[in-house]
C-alpha cells in the first residue's frame, strides 16, 4: 500500500521473537505449536520456521518470503505449512501486518465444541476484538484451511478453527497477539459465567451500540456484534444480604454497623435466636474461658 510505514526487518524479526516468547510463556502454544508472521513491505513477510518452539527461536531461524510463497531468505529450516493460511489473510485483507496462529487451551477448547465467541457481556472483548466465529475443520496445514479462513479477513479480527485453534490478526503484529491474548481471556470469562458461574448479564442493545461507536471511534470497523437483550439487567446496585448499606425506606440510605452478638442484643433488648438472654451468653462465655484457664 502507498505510503505505508512497515517495520525494518530487524524490528519484524525481534518483534516476532518477542511474541513467540509471549505466547510460550502464556501455554498459549506447547513443543513446537503454533506460527507467527510480520509483514515488512506491500509483498514482503518474515515467518516463524516449521519444528521451533516458538519460545526458543533465534534470529537466524526466521523465513523471509513474499506473499505468493516464494522464498527470499531462510536458514536450515523452512516455514511451516500452516504459514498459507497467514498467506491467505494477508491477500485478502492488505490491512493486515501481522498474524497470529496458536493453541491457546480455553480458545481450542471452544473450538473443538464448535462454539464461537459471540455473547455481549464483556466491553473490553467486544471493543478490542468483536466477536470470534468457528470455521470448519479442515486438516492442519492443508490445501483447504486458507480457503475457511478467506471469507472473514476483513470483516472480523480473529477465528477459532473447529478441533484446530485460533488465529487472529491486526494492522500490526503486536496488534494481532493482543487480539489473541484477549480471546483467550474472553474464552475464558465465558466459561466461567456460563459453565462454573451458571449466570450472566447480557449487555442490552443500547449499551452494545454505544461500545460499537467506541470501536468505530477507535479506527476499527471490523469485529461482528453479537446479539443483546432488548432491556439491561445490570442497572441495579446488588447488594448481600449482611451489607453495611442497607435501604431502610424507600429513598433513605442508612449505615449498619457490626456490632457483637451480645451487645445487639442487650443495646436492642431482643432475645437471641438461640432463646438465651444476653446475660446467659455472657456467663457462658466466662465460663468457658474459665474451664480453659483450668479455673473450677
Amino acid at each position: 500500500m502507498a505510503n505505508r510505514e512497515y517495520p525494518t526487518d530487524q524490528e519484524a524479526k525481534q518483534l516476532i521473537l518477542e511474541v513467540g516468547r509471549r505466547m510460550y510463556q502464556k501455554d498459549f502454544v506447547a513443543a513446537n505449536d503454533g506460527n507467527i508472521t510480520c509483514k515488512v513491505d506491500d509483498d514482503i513477510i518474515w515467518a516463524t520456521p516449521t519444528g521451533v518452539s516458538k519460545g526458543f527461536m533465534t534470529e537466524d531461524m526466521l523465513v523471509k518470503m513474499y506473499l505468493d510463497g516464494r522464498i527470499i531468505r531462510q536458514g536450515d529450516i523452512g516455514p511451516s505449512s500452516e504459514v498459507q493460511m497467514h498467506l491467505r489473510i494477508y491477500r485478502e485483507n492488505p490491512e493486515v501486518g501481522g498474524v497470529t496462529h496458536a493453541h491457546p487451551p480455553i480458545c481450542t477448547s471452544y473450538a473443538i465444541a464448535g462454539i464461537s465467541l459471540d455473547k455481549a457481556i464483556y466491553p473490553e472483548a467486544l471493543v478490542n476484538l468483536g466477536t470470534v466465529p468457528c470455521v470448519r475443520y479442515e486438516t492442519p496445514g492443508s490445501a483447504e484451511l486458507p480457503d475457511t479462513v478467506a471469507p472473514y479477513c476483513r470483516d472480523y479480527n480473529a477465528l477459532l478453527l473447529a478441533n484446530h485453534g485460533a488465529v487472529s490478526w491486526g494492522k500490526t503484529l503486536m496488534e494481532a497477539f493482543w487480539r489473541l491474548e484477549s480471546m483467550e481471556h474472553y474464552a475464558r470469562v465465558l466459561m466461567y459465567t456460563g459453565s462454573i458461574i451458571g449466570k450472566a448479564n447480557v449487555l442490552s442493545c443500547d449499551q452494545v451500540s454505544e461500545l460499537i461507536d467506541i470501536r468505530t471511534r477507535m479506527g476499527t470497523t471490523a469485529g461482528g456484534i453479537p446479539p443483546c437483550a432488548p432491556r439491561p439487567s445490570n442497572i441495579t446496585d446488588v447488594l448481600s444480604s449482611h451489607s453495611p448499606m442497607g435501604m431502610e425506606t424507600a429513598g433513605e440510605q442508612t449505615i449498619k454497623t457490626y456490632q457483637p452478638l451480645q451487645q445487639r442484643a442487650s443495646s436492642e433488648g431482643l432475645a437471641l435466636e438461640s432463646g438465651l438472654s444476653a446475660e446467659d451468653i455472657e456467663r457462658v462465655r466466662e465460663a468457658v474461658i474459665n474451664r480453659l484457664r483450668g479455673n473450677s
